[in-house]
């Protein structure tokens, strides 16, 4: 009896098992968003698609202000009107889509004037990347193991060593001053 008791009490509850999958969809289309923001990018400053930057006044709007006005319509949304049922894996998506173009040019708002490929960016998305993937998918706080806690242990080292090899790299380095060029040859 204690054998499946124990069982019971290890599954996650009906409401951390919905605020999981939300996660998962936030996660998902968070990592999307920021994957096609890159590409897009990048194949605008090459010149292998046409300038797609929306200018007022002389002015480059970046698209992290679309994410901020998407992040600011969701919120209001949400404390207005909170979705139930499918709008709210909707209301997770479009979340998901003003994070990732807000943090995209997360290097844009610590260095205003700075270069889009600034590697701040990379962190942040890195970062919550992390947060969401240990919010969907990390085992329920108080069920933790020895082994979750080892393997969880084991995974921070892997990826400070792999973080800081790769920062030391001379490719980065290489692929850092490619991406500024090709930046700075792209319309503006």
């Amino acid at each position: 009896m204690a054998d499946s008791e124990q069982t019971i009490s290890t599954h996650p509850a009906p409401a951390e098992h919905h605020t999981r999958r939300l996660a998962r969809i936030v996660l998902l289309v968070f990592l999307l968003t920021f994957m096609l923001s890159r590409v897009v990018v990048f194949m605008i400053m090459d010149h292998r698609i046409p300038d797609l930057y929306m200018h007022m006044g002389g002015t480059h709007v970046h698209h992290l202000n679309y994410g901020i006005f998407l992040l600011v319509a969701v919120g209001a949304w949400l404390l207005f009107s909170p979705p139930q049922g499918r709008q709210r894996s909707l209301c997770a998506a479009l979340y998901a889509i003003g994070l990732g173009l807000t943090f995209d040019e997360f290097g844009m708002w610590l260095h205003l004037g700075g270069g889009y490929w600034q590697r701040a960016s990379f962190d942040a998305i890195t970062v919550i990347a992390a947060v969401l993937a240990l919010i969907a998918y990390a085992p329920v706080q108080g069920c933790w193991t020895r082994k979750h806690y080892l393997a969880t242990s084991l995974l921070v080292i892997a990826v400070a060593a792999f973080g800081t090899l790769f920062a030391h790299s001379r490719e980065a380095q290489e692929l850092g001053a490619r991406l500024q060029q090709l930046e700075q040859a792209g319309p503006q």
